[in-house]
């Protein structure tokens, strides 16, 4: 999942993005609502974690633009007011969730989760295939009973396709979805990343490469 973190207080929005990074997530930063405009026409972002108290241009406005534009990003709207009449006129807006402050870290998680598959077409809470079992929600691997201890980068690219359902992802989406903007595109880090998770989840290999194009599981 790749989100978009718009915010100004610096420190709050880098400890946002570290904490969803810890949970598998692409995290982009930006501290005005200009950046966050500018940002939404560059990358396809599952969510915007949107503060409604923004510098240049409002928060309201950019979520105005985002319904305007039909950019299908869901919007979690954070706002230091939290009261019924504030939250109506978040949603009014066209926000997709609403979040007072200060929030606890983990209601954050399970709202951008739960924005994240409205973003894309359903997909169950546990993705099986070809032995391997991924639990979205607990983060845990396992092939053929067998736990398997992945980091972050690796359970994101798994994750990836086995949502992609045999189906080729190319490099360029999985580099997009995992990673963040800070990624140098001509990296090697998604071969290695991989490399190392074909050789955790062990023989049969189940992870095809599609050469010149990406990867898939058949």
């Amino acid at each position: 999942m790749r989100v978009l973190v718009a915010e100004d207080e610096e420190m709050l929005a880098g400890a946002i993005a570290e904490g969803l990074r810890q949970e598998a997530m692409a995290v982009d930063v930006v501290l005005d609502g200009g950046s966050a405009l500018e940002r939404l026409t560059v990358n396809d972002y599952d969510v915007l974690v949107l503060d409604r108290d923004l510098p240049r241009v409002p928060g309201d406005d950019v979520c105005r633009e985002v319904v305007r534009s039909r950019i299908e990003t869901r919007v979690l709207m954070l706002t230091a007011a939290g009261d019924l009449a504030d939250r109506v006129a978040g949603l009014s807006l066209g926000a997709d969730d609403y979040l007072g402050k200060p929030f606890a870290f983990a209601e954050l998680v399970a709202r951008v989760r739960a924005l994240g598959r409205r973003a894309r077409p359903a997909a169950p809470p546990v993705l099986e295939r070809a032995g391997i079992r991924l639990d979205q929600a607990r983060r845990q691997v396992d092939r053929d009973g067998r736990h398997i201890l992945l980091s972050r980068k690796e359970f994101g690219v798994l994750q990836e396709l086995l949502l992609g359902d045999g189906a080729v992802l190319t490099s360029e989406f999985l580099l997009e979805k995992v990673w963040d903007e800070h990624t140098d595109p001509f990296t090697n880090v998604l071969r290695v990343t991989v490399m190392t998770l074909r050789r955790k989840l062990g023989d049969p290999p189940v992870v095809e490469t599609e050469p010149g194009v990406g990867y898939r599981i058949r």
